[in-house]
This record gives C-alpha cells, structure tokens and sequence, in this order.
C-alpha cells in the first residue's frame, strides 16, 4: 500500500497517514526474500480519506482490478527505483491518543485505526479503557463514538 520502495515493511496504512500523506499507490510486486523488495508490475493510486477499514475497502477492489489487468495483459515486473525507506510495523501501545494533538491529528489517529485488525485509538483513565471509531471532523470539532471497557489486568501486564 506505499509508493515502494517508499514505505517498505510493517503498518503501511497507520505510518502514511502518522506521515501526513493523503494518497498514495498500490504497488504490486513480486515477491522476494527481502520484505516489500520485489519488481513492480504496476502502480494505481489510492485515496488514504476516510476509515481505515474503508481505506482498505478500496484496496481490495483495486486490488482486484490490479489482478484482472495482470492477466490480460501480463507485465513484466521493473526493479524499483529509488531511496528506499522503511516502515516499522507499530504496537498496540501506540494507539494510544497522543496527550498534545490537534484536532486534525487526533482524527487522523482515529480513523487509521479504525478497522477490525488493528487496536482502536484508546486512552486510558481511573481503570477504564476508552476507545474510539467512528471520527468525523466538524466546523472546529471531533466527533467520534466511544466505547468504554474496564481495564482487565492482562491489558495492562503488558505494557
């Protein structure tokens, strides 16, 4: 999901949008050893608006569309070019909602983990958990739905 070799490796989604990035490209690639290393067969586009699990909605279909042109046309795959940057993969931790944040970055943390693979943006407070999904952006505002979870002490054993 990056512009490879921009974005290799872990959490492609979550570090793109963390980077302030608005779109990027679906890379298909050929798989090697090395991660997110391979030839490209092709680009396309992707819009990184909205949830993370409509984000990755999108992705499917391209990826299908992607799929569909591969064997019609049959590529070959080019050796990518350029610097290559490496993504780490993030941990649930990091889903935290960061303490000093505007509101446009505290949408963006909700949204990116806003989908059923990934630990919800959360905060933690008098042995509660609150997470949240669902942001919209307003006139000077967030709004978002908030679960709200006693803490239990394997979640906190961890960290």
């Amino acid at each position: 999901m990056t512009d490879v070799p921009y974005g290799r490796g872990g959490s492609p989604l979550q570090n793109l949008i963390k980077a302030g990035h608005r779109e990027t490209k679906l890379s298909a690639l050929r798989m090697v050893d090395e991660m997110d290393a391979g030839p490209v067969y092709t680009k396309r586009p992707l819009s990184l608006a909205g949830r993370a699990e409509d984000i990755y909605q999108r992705a499917g279909k391209l990826s299908v569309d992607i799929i569909r042109w591969m064997i019609a046309t049959q590529p070959a795959p080019v050796a990518q070019q350029g610097d290559v940057v490496t993504f780490k993969r993030r941990t649930p931790a990091q889903s935290e909602l960061p303490r000093e944040a505007g509101l446009d970055e505290l949408y963006d943390h909700i949204r990116m983990l806003d989908a059923p693979t990934y630990p919800h943006a959360f905060i933690e407070r008098d042995g509660y958990r609150y997470e949240f999904t669902q942001a919209e952006r307003g006139d000077g505002e967030l709004r978002a739905q908030v679960v709200i979870r006693p803490i239990r002490s394997e979640e906190t054993a961890g960290s």
